[in-house]
């Protein structure tokens, strides 16, 4: 019982944020009225929580001997030895029983969260190390939790919700880069050695510049009037605040843990709900 506590750190519940990425669809398709769909889309996430979290007991299981000598690792439950790694294996276990099981009844997304724990053991062990390779793990990532909620709900997928996606995806992952950069060279990753500070900062600018664009050319599309209504176009201003915040808090060295750093700056949140008012009143 004393290990419980350190059991829900360990499967780090705050990282669940990034998997509202499977709700996009439903958000976007305007279909959260719909119990049903609402119902689908809520396992398909609890499925990638659970699935996300296996990934991270096995992460920490793999570089316990590691973590224990950083000086922030270090308090990780299997790093300090408040987890055994019988009580670890267990849980990771289970937890990989109740993801395949909330996805027994859709195949694509059964064959998204084999696909999802397969690259990111792949990252984890080995990709982590090779340069654009890494962050383009991470933003595959996030679209495979994209496909995996329209899945869910049976909604095809658009072509500039997928775009936009992408774009967004690999910003924050040379976002997180970039913010690694701020450590004391020693806790670094090794990756870092080939990524030139200059170069993160314009791979930054990229995709930054492609999610605005992209967003931008999908606000004021006729398809996107016709569906989401004029006042969608309002929301460009926001979402390139919100980008060029976040960029703000990566280059003070705070963008490394995406999830953990967009809950503590209140201008970011703040866009967030100014955001998701404007685009549900262009059909409320």
């Amino acid at each position: 019982m004393q290990q419980l506590p350190h059991l829900l750190v360990l499967m780090r519940p705050h990282q669940w944020l990034k998997n509202v990425f499977v709700f996009a669809g439903l958000l976007f398709a305007h279909a959260w009225h719909e119990g049903p769909l609402v119902l689908r889309a809520a396992l398909a996430f609890a499925a990638f929580c659970c699935m996300s979290s296996l990934v991270y007991i096995l992460n920490d299981w793999r570089y316990r001997a590691s973590d224990a000598l950083h000086p922030d690792k270090c308090h990780r439950p299997l790093a300090s030895g408040a987890v055994s790694v019988p009580a670890a294996f267990t849980l990771a276990a289970l937890l990989g029983v109740a993801g395949m099981a909330l996805a027994a009844n859709n195949r694509i997304l059964l064959l998204l969260l084999v696909l999802y724990v397969a690259l990111n053991l792949a990252y984890s062990w080995r990709l982590k190390h090779v340069p654009v390779v890494d962050v383009s793990i991470i933003a595959t990532g996030f679209m495979l939790r994209l496909l995996a909620g329209t899945s869910a709900v049976g909604i095809p997928p658009s072509r500039w919700l997928l775009l936009t996606g992408l774009f967004i995806a690999l910003f924050l992952g040379f976002s997180k880069r970039k913010a690694e950069t701020f450590h004391n060279p020693e806790q670094q990753r090794a990756v870092l050695e080939h990524y030139p500070a200059a170069l993160l900062d314009t791979l930054m600018a990229v995709t930054m510049t492609a999610t605005i664009t992209m967003y931008s050319l999908y606000a004021t599309s006729a398809e996107a009037q016709m569906q989401h209504g004029e006042r969608l176009v309002y929301t460009v201003p926001v979402v390139i605040f919100g980008l060029l915040r976040y960029a703000y808090q990566v280059h003070r060295g705070r963008g490394e843990d995406v999830a953990r750093d967009l809950l503590r700056d209140p201008w970011i949140l703040l866009t967030g709900a100014v955001w998701l008012l404007l685009f549900l009143g262009s059909r409320l």
